[in-house]
């Protein structure tokens, strides 16, 4: 304790005290001046008896706040130093694992299909229904009925008026077992059959991607 003490004192020395060595200062001397000096440096002096020399530059007043300020900053940068060498190191790539991965999957191809015909993406070998279909024309999220079918009355000004309205939608809806009817808001189709859109190329229809 002692030890980290002098340190803490010798590093204000070397602050505040310039040109001042240890084993030539005189007591006497600074307090006739109306200076201060340290404790640590009287020390020296009753050991050495030695006498301050004549060139020697008077000690450099000190303010007790300053003094304080350095103490307390190094006390701090002491305690943040103990403060990240306990600490668990942890890495980024442990943090990003850490977190639930989503990954996007896009229909391929993409597929149509009636109420019978499950949802999800579609593969060549998983035939599912995209349920995630976006228009590229009209910019639209396709909207989807099951067992229902549109009604041949239906025309363009309808869409266009009425979407992304559900329950405006349903006037033009006819129920059909099995079916299921898509529309955005320039195009609409009803399918009761799996049916591969690279086979209906009018629909400007994609897959929107899937979060699974």
């Amino acid at each position: 304790m002692a030890d980290d003490l002098d340190e803490l004192l010798d590093e204000v020395e070397s602050k505040f005290c310039r040109n001042v060595s240890v084993t030539s200062a005189s007591s006497s001397s600074c307090q006739e001046d109306g200076n201060y000096l340290s404790p640590t440096i009287r020390k020296a002096e009753g050991k050495s008896g030695t006498h301050g020399s004549p060139n020697r530059e008077p000690c450099k007043n000190l303010d007790a706040e300053d003094i304080d300020a350095l103490l307390e900053d190094i006390l701090d940068d002491d305690d943040d130093d103990s403060f990240n060498i306990d600490m668990p190191k942890t890495t980024k790539s442990e943090c990003k694992n850490a977190l639930p991965q989503l990954t996007s999957r896009r229909c391929c191809p993409t597929f149509l299909g009636g109420s019978s015909i499950p949802s999800g993406v579609g593969t060549s070998t998983s035939q599912r229904a995209c349920n995630q279909l976006r228009c590229t024309s009209c910019d639209f999220r396709v909207m989807s009925f099951d067992d229902h079918e549109w009604d041949p009355s239906c025309d363009y000004l309808f869409f266009r008026n009425t979407m992304p309205d559900r329950q405006k939608l349903q006037a033009k809806l006819r129920r059909k077992r099995s079916a299921r009817a898509y529309t955005c808001q320039c195009t609409w189709r009803s399918v009761v059959h799996l049916t591969d859109l690279r086979d209906h190329p009018q629909l400007k229809w994609v897959c929107g991607k899937h979060n699974t």
